[in-house]
């Protein structure tokens, strides 16, 4: 019997995932451990394996569409071979799996952007189980097949007419009037841009003129095509999401400091002049982790009405991507070397821009450093991460005119902004936390004991 592809379930609050892309089609031979589809959670995008072998013998959900984990999304078997019974299948238990993540069949207990490829149309047996509800549809348009075709053939949107016709139905002559009345004979349009506007559905009517004389061209359709709302991806929702729910509900607020680099950058210099090539960010890390330890409230959160301090220093990173901000979780960083600590944050770096994080690589993070050095920032305040206390927010270093010795020098000078909750945090303690990184990373000695 054809074995059944599910989709997985990465982590416990994952409910369901949408199949970004499939690697195989129908008819192609699959092996154990191919790459058979793509899928996005409101985490991250992973690849996931098949444990089967055979023929994909028949897709059930489409690229852009989401479903529940556990739920059916195709089967393998042998060509011509009938296809289980889906509605007899009890429904497995889900449990949390790996990334690079295999899919699982019938005895197993395991299971992003906008859907980069749009909603497919799925194909599934008559005894398969219900897919989940598609979201709400707009109100039932009643017009006439002629009014339909007239609106469409003259690029309208035929839902702005009114109808006048029995139960307000919309009429030919319904059309027409609307036309006269927005001088649409008028409108000048090239030929290929009213084809192209016909058949994307966009309403001319709505379309700004760039050509000659006020003509619309295919760029005008090309335009307001990206001009349409699109839906974020999963990951931009969660970001947007939980940021919103932390800067709306944590009583945020900021310390900055000026930290002189100069002497760093020179040992830095050195140090990979020796082969040892460590990176700004990994003394910051370091420092970090070092100042968590003399000053527990800062890997600490509350809920408003009691705190919770945590042993490990789980040391968050946010890690820009095209597609939105991740953030790879270095754990028990307070046990790690200068060096580990380098080489944690360079893997974890690598596996975010590559796409390849688990989603418990990605959470649990207890402190998170936002740095943003590399792109040329002055200043900037970061948004606490839920569950978190506080945030570092590292800019630029910058050559700047400081006073030394009564004299006035150029120094490489960086600053770093520490977003704190009022709540367990207060302002003495907050410039206690910023100044001790500043003293840490101004400190040869210490860099000297621990390179």
């Amino acid at each position: 019997m054809a074995q059944i592809l599910v989709m997985p379930k990465y982590g416990q609050t994952v409910e369901e995932s949408t199949i970004v892309k499939w690697r195989v089609k129908e008819g192609d031979a699959v092996h154990k451990g191919d790459i058979v589809f793509e899928i996005e959670t409101d985490k991250a995008t992973m690849e996931v394996e098949s444990f089967f072998e055979g023929t994909l013998l028949k897709i059930l959900v489409g690229e852009g569409q989401t479903v529940p984990v556990t739920s059916p999304v195709a089967f393998i078997g042998k060509p011509g071979e009938a296809l289980p019974d889906l509605a007899a299948r009890p429904k497995p238990e889900a449990a949390p799996v790996p990334a690079k993540a295999a899919v699982a069949g019938p005895a197993s207990t395991e299971a992003r952007v906008p859907a980069q490829s749009g909603t497919s149309a799925v194909s599934i047996p008559s005894s398969a189980p219900s897919l989940p509800p598609a979201p709400p549809t707009a109100k039932r348009l009643f017009a006439s097949p002629r009014a339909r075709v007239m609106a469409k053939n003259s690029a309208l949107d035929i839902s702005r007419m009114p109808g006048t016709g029995p139960g307000g139905r919309i009429i030919e002559k319904d059309v027409l009037a609307f036309m006269e009345k927005n001088q649409v004979t008028a409108i000048k349009i090239t030929p290929a841009a009213k084809q192209k506007a016909i058949h994307k559905g966009v309403d001319i009517l709505t379309v700004r003129p760039s050509g000659d004389g006020g003509r619309i061209t295919e760029s005008d359709i090309d335009r307001a095509l990206e001009e349409r709302p699109k839906v974020m991806s999963k990951m931009r929702q969660i970001i947007a999401e939980r940021l919103t729910r932390s800067a709306t509900t944590i009583p945020h607020f900021y310390v900055t400091v000026a930290v002189d680099m100069t002497d760093l950058l020179s040992l830095r210099k050195r140090l990979k002049e020796a082969g040892k090539a460590y990176t700004v960010t990994d003394f910051i890390l370091e420092s970090v982790v070092l100042t968590l330890g003399e000053k527990p409230a800062f890997n600490s959160s509350t809920d408003g009405k009691s705190t919770r301090w945590n042993s490990s220093v789980n040391l968050g990173m946010a890690v820009s991507l095209e597609q939105g901000l991740v953030v790879p979780v270095i754990r028990e960083a307070d046990r790690l070397t200068l060096k580990e600590l380098h080489e944690a944050a360079q893997a974890l770096a690598l596996k975010a821009r590559e796409g390849k994080l688990r989603p418990d690589e990605m959470s649990g993070s207890t402190f998170t450093i936002s740095n943003m050095g590399m792109l040329n920032v002055e200043n900037f305040t970061a948004i606490i991460n839920p569950g978190e206390s506080a945030i570092l927010a590292v800019s630029s270093t910058f050559p700047t005119p400081v006073v030394r010795d009564g004299k006035l020098v150029a120094r490489d000078i960086m600053k770093i902004t520490l977003s704190s909750d009022h709540r367990i945090i207060d302002g003495a303690q907050a410039a206690g936390f910023a100044n001790a990184i500043k003293a840490k990373l101004e400190d040869m000695e210490l860099w000297k004991s621990l390179t």
